[in-house]
């Protein structure tokens, strides 16, 4: 057995720990102070490992965190992120906990945000902890760059990544994935917003003389719904609607929240055009279409098949048998692959339910997943 691995298996009830510790520490995105909570618990984590660690401040969000480890002119990027989509207050209501599943059988991990992603957090720290102990120094330094703002579509930290990724030989991303998967791809996101504007009048004294807007809202709703093709790959959901004041009157404005999955950059072209070339229903309406692609298609490659077939390889002698994937879901992973960067996501921790009330993490896959990064990461210099 490898001795990384070894050294991880001892490690399971304090990786654990550490888990249940972030997952304590509620980091939505929009409260800046929560998140600084978690770059601050990181940033003595790694420090403690002897790793260089830079806080880099923000304003809007919490501050993003560069972590580097180990010697070498080449790097390893590797990405997570910090914030959660769970609002402060969530942990009160649904506190970490292990439990059986009664199903399956399998222990399973809760709380807010233990998927998505304190346990990919875990897993990086850990498997520098695991190469350090172990006097395993890899050929390339290693460049951790941890975000605030994922989950709202990387806005103030796109730029670091991107910086830091063209500097790189490859992109290993921590976020989590199910049972031996990892991915080679994810679809491009694009976020839309629609304003009507249309005329109020009194409901009933003078109906004909106003226009709805939230009529208008419904017919493009429709519209929008219906460029949905599964064939292509490309899905349009309108998420979020609001219009209207009174019901006594009519309409005068209505808005929606778009959002937008697509397979490759032509489509996202395709689609970006279409939404933003809507036209009204009513002439009488006036529509307002702002927004785009917020995240690139992450198209397969054969560099990224190339990473993925070393990972499956390390993998391999672990006892993993990894196969390949993708998922229509965006990562900061996104925007490295789209600038030509080997990248390969997928290597946090097994779980499932992102973004739900169900979320978990099997705690077994943290030792395991560790050890997979750690021996890939010691592979790559070779």
């Amino acid at each position: 057995m490898s001795q990384i691995l070894d050294y991880l298996l001892d490690r399971q009830p304090a990786m654990i720990q550490m888990v249940e510790q972030l997952v304590r520490l509620e980091s939505p995105s929009a409260d800046r102070s929560a998140v600084n909570a978690v770059v601050g618990f990181l940033a003595d984590a790694f420090a403690a490992l002897g790793a260089g660690v830079e806080r880099l401040p923000q304003v809007a969000f919490g501050d993003h965190l560069r972590v580097t480890w180990g010697q070498g002119d080449r790097q390893v990027l590797l990405l997570g992120h910090m914030d959660t989509v769970w609002p402060v207050g969530e942990l009160a209501r649904r506190p970490f906990q292990i439990s059986k599943d009664p199903d399956i059988g399998l222990q399973k991990a809760t709380g807010p945000g233990v998927f998505d992603m304190k346990g990919g957090l875990v897993i990086g720290l850990y498997a520098v902890s695991a190469l350090r102990d172990l006097g395993l120094r890899p050929a390339h330094r290693l460049v951790f760059l941890f975000n605030s703002d994922e989950e709202v579509g990387s806005p103030t930290s796109r730029t670091l990544i991107e910086e830091e990724a063209v500097r790189s030989d490859a992109v290993l991303v921590l976020e989590p994935s199910s049972e031996n998967v990892l991915f080679l791809w994810r679809k491009g996101v694009g976020r839309f917003e629609l304003e009507i504007q249309g005329v109020a009048s009194h409901a009933g004294a003078a109906h004909d003389r106003g226009v709805s807007a939230i009529e208008e809202l419904a017919h493009q709703v429709l519209r929008l719904e219906a460029m949905t093709d599964y064939g292509r790959g490309t899905t349009v959901n309108v998420g979020v609607v609001r219009g209207g004041s009174k019901s006594n009157v009519r309409p005068a404005s209505a808005w929606a929240e778009i959002d937008l999955r697509v397979m490759t950059a032509e489509e996202g072209e395709r689609m970006v055009q279409a939404i933003l070339g809507l036209q009204p229903v009513n002439p009488k309406a006036t529509l307002i279409v702002s927004g785009g692609l917020n995240r690139p298609p992450w198209e397969i490659s054969p560099q990224g098949e190339a990473l993925f077939e070393r990972a499956r390889r390390v993998g391999a002698r672990l006892g993993m048998e990894l196969w390949a994937g993708g998922t229509g879901g965006g990562s900061d992973g996104n925007f490295t692959a789209a600038l030509g960067i080997p990248t390969l996501d997928g290597l946090g921790v097994v779980g499932g339910d992102a973004h739900a009330l169900t979320e978990w993490i099997d705690p077994a896959s943290l030792p395991r997943r560790a050890a997979l990064l750690a021996e890939l990461i010691l592979d790559l210099g070779q």
